[in-house]
């Protein structure tokens, strides 16, 4: 016998709450060629709310658990981005904080800031504004920080500066959120793949906290997996996609939208699999080659894709034993299509899908019939009861009785 729960309280009783469906740790979209390039010009514009808004919702009903917000840390550029971070918690988004100081790569005509500068303007920025934070959020000071202050230590040859810049960066963030009392993570340090290579030693990576995020366009999912796997034994971290997408002109040529739907499905089916994998940022939303959603705020085709992982469907629900109520763990969990699991010591299972849903599943436990489901009820609690083998001989025995009485 299969039964539906609903997953709220009623009289007190709190019922198996779904299990976390995230694909990963960390889901997130950007926005940056909305949250930031048009700061200036819609600082005052109070009919771009509605844009904000817009995107906000879009990406939420994603399943999303972060939206990239890249609107520039000066005073200047408070008012929007409160605008932006208010229009996340609307639709209870996390926010990634991926701004800058203007003046760290001289946007909107900044004059250009020194290293101690840039850790001094960070500091008091956390400081003075505690109030756009919430717990679960991230921020990152220095994005793609090699574009800018004093350059790209590929070409500098300034790797022990560089390091002890990124270093400083972390320890100064790490020490203003606790001193704010918001639990904001400060790992983040997005970059480009190549000069990840270059900096991120295991003595290093350990030193920011154990994570590497890096902004990779490459050709094939395939060398995304190769490059992030390399990537992972060379700093012995965790891996954060901090952006990724399809299609760069430059190197994926022109994609229909089936093809950059094809070109982002397989990549997610690639690193979901892939454990060095914690988190994920889709670069860009709007804006661009490689936006999902157009001006207008239409869907292409990989915004199904990109739902599919970061909301994925999930079956999930308790076995018990008929007669008495009590859960049954251990129960073998076989689905159509090979996988299989096995319930818990409080009789739970679950599974997500993020490709095709199994025809079926069976559930068997010595001592007991099996039982064999032709179709799951996806996305909402099931209790599965499995009747005593004994119990049912005794039942067919007593039906026969009965039949032989009547006859």
């Amino acid at each position: 016998m299969v039964t539906k729960n609903s997953a709220v309280q009623k009289q007190d009783t709190l019922y198996f709450a779904p299990p976390v469906r995230n694909s990963f740790a960390f889901e997130s979209i950007d926005t940056m060629k909305y949250s930031r390039d048009p700061s200036r010009e819609k600082l005052h514009d109070a009919s771009f709310d509605q844009k904000i808004e817009s995107q906000m919702e879009a990406i939420a009903l994603t399943g999303a658990t972060h939206v990239a917000i890249a609107t520039p840390y000066d005073e200047e550029f408070l008012p929007i981005l409160k605008r932006w971070v208010e229009a996340a918690r609307r639709h209870n988004l996390h926010v990634w904080f991926r701004g800058n100081w203007s003046g760290w790569e001289g946007w909107f005509e900044y004059p250009r800031i020194t290293r101690a500068e840039h850790l001094e303007k960070t500091k008091q920025f956390i400081l003075q504004h505690p109030y756009i934070f919430e717990d679960g959020d991230a921020f990152s000071s220095c994005p793609e920080c090699e574009n800018g202050g004093p350059g790209d230590p590929r070409q500098t040859g300034d790797v022990s500066g560089y390091r002890e810049f990124l270093i400083a960066e972390h320890g100064i963030m790490r020490d203003a959120f606790m001193e704010i009392g918001r639990d904001v993570r400060v790992d983040l340090f997005s970059m480009n793949g190549d000069v990840a290579k270059l900096i991120m030693d295991k003595t290093t990576t350990k030193a920011l906290g154990g994570t590497v995020t890096i902004d990779h366009y490459v050709k094939t999912p395939e060398q995304l997996i190769k490059d992030i796997d390399s990537l992972a034994e060379q700093s012995g971290g965790r891996i954060v996609i901090g952006e990724f997408g399809a299609p760069i002109p430059d190197i994926h040529g022109d994609m229909t939208e089936q093809e950059q739907a094809n070109w982002i499905d397989r990549a997610l089916s690639l690193l979901v699999k892939n454990p060095s994998i914690e988190g994920v940022n889709y670069w860009v939303g709007t804006g661009g080659s490689t936006e999902i959603w157009n001006s207008k705020g239409i869907p292409r085709q990989a915004v199904e894709t990109l739902t599919k992982y970061y909301h994925p469907e999930i079956f999930y629900g308790t076995v018990r034993d008929d007669e008495t109520g009590r859960v049954l763990s251990g129960v073998r969990v076989l689905y159509s299509d090979g996988k299989e699991t096995e319930t818990d010591k409080e009789g739970r299972f679950s599974r997500i899908f993020t490709g095709r849903i199994p025809s079926g599943v069976v559930f068997s436990f010595s001592g007991y019939e099996k039982r064999v489901l032709s179709k799951m009820s996806l996305d909402e609690e099931v209790t599965v009861t499995l009747e005593a083998e004994q119990r049912s001989i005794w039942l067919s025995a007593w039906d026969s009785f009965q039949k032989f009485l009547r006859n």
